[in-house]
């Protein structure tokens, strides 16, 4: 069933890859830590990014997704999707805030684009230019509705509920989907453990705990995910909801089958560490060969572990 796909040393295999295409963005959501900062013209090109997803695709990876900052700042951003998309991926998809989703949508879709999640924590505008510091609910909601239009299915609303601040409006925001077609993902903000690195996740994580009993209780049908931690989906009249927790636990990493390449185009190995990255954009940069790259992708598949085991 997994021919063809390498596999890390705890027999993991590597089956999706994410490339942080660019962190810049046009937006400053007050949750977002900005890690890992690279200017504009540091970026990887569409060629580079090609050549990173042709090796991944050789050594059998079958998911690809493209994320930021915000992707769509990028005006290259369709040529990317094409370029990625001849080198047929079972699904490609793009995670975005939707500010010029509408702009794009049927480029993406026409280039080879699979599918789109978008963030967006709220329907009040008062509350969209608190959590953002911008203005652009009505652009956010314009490229949500473009992007159902020309099918790019399933759209996915990523909705990070933040106590105080929007745990009031997931109903509203499920009857929205509801309407459109799409589905929602309720995620749980970080908790953080220590106050003075960040104030806001301490003051308003919101545990989803009492939340997914109200929904076991109302669902028609339950559906947990195996292959990705056991995550579970809600499927209510017409609707659709999925609960996202945090990552750090035994679970997860067991069943981690994704690799990261970092905006200034390194290997990221693991989601939860910085200290064993591969270097890889360089090598591109000077000419190294395919099987030269894919050695390096191997090397990066080799650091991979669990970082929570279990007990």
């Amino acid at each position: 069933m997994l021919k063809n796909v390498v596999k890390d040393k705890y027999e993991r295999p590597i089956l999706s890859l994410r490339i942080t295409i660019t962190n810049r963005c046009n937006e400053n959501c007050i949750y977002c830590h900005h890690d890992g900062m690279v200017s504009s013209k540091d970026e990887m090109t569409p060629d580079e990014l090609y050549k990173i997803s042709k090796i991944a695709r050789k050594i059998g990876v079958k998911r690809m997704r493209l994320s930021g900052g915000d992707p769509l700042v990028r005006k290259d951003i369709v040529e990317i999707v094409e370029k990625i998309a001849s080198l047929d991926f079972n699904d490609i998809s793009l995670t975005t805030n939707g500010v010029l989703l509408e702009k794009y949508a049927k480029g993406l879709k026409d280039a080879g684009l699979d599918r789109v999640n978008v963030s967006l924590d709220t329907l009040n505008r008062d509350t969209y230019k608190y959590v953002t510091n911008m203005d652009y609910l009505n652009e956010a909601k314009s490229g949500i509705l473009k992007a159902v239009e020309v099918g790019l299915y399933p759209v996915k609303i990523n909705m990070v509920i933040m106590k105080d601040v929007n745990v009031h409006e997931i109903k509203d925001m499920f009857e929205f989907c509801k309407e459109h077609g799409i589905i929602l993902q309720l995620i749980e903000l970080i908790e953080s453990e220590n106050c003075e690195d960040d104030k806001f996740s301490a003051e308003h994580h919101y545990s989803l705990d009492s939340l997914e009993k109200k929904l076991t209780d109302m669902a028609d049908k339950v559906h947990e995910r195996k292959f990705m931690q056991g995550r579970k989906k809600y499927y209510i009249g017409e609707g659709e909801i999925e609960i996202v927790r945090p990552v750090d636990n035994a679970k997860f990493c067991a069943s981690c089958s994704r690799l990261r390449i970092t905006p200034d185009g390194k290997i990221k190995p693991c989601l939860l560490r910085n200290d064993n990255l591969v270097e890889l954009i360089s090598h591109i940069r000077n000419g190294k060969s395919e099987e030269e790259l894919e050695e390096l992708f191997i090397n990066g598949i080799n650091n991979r572990e669990p970082f929570n085991k279990e007990d």
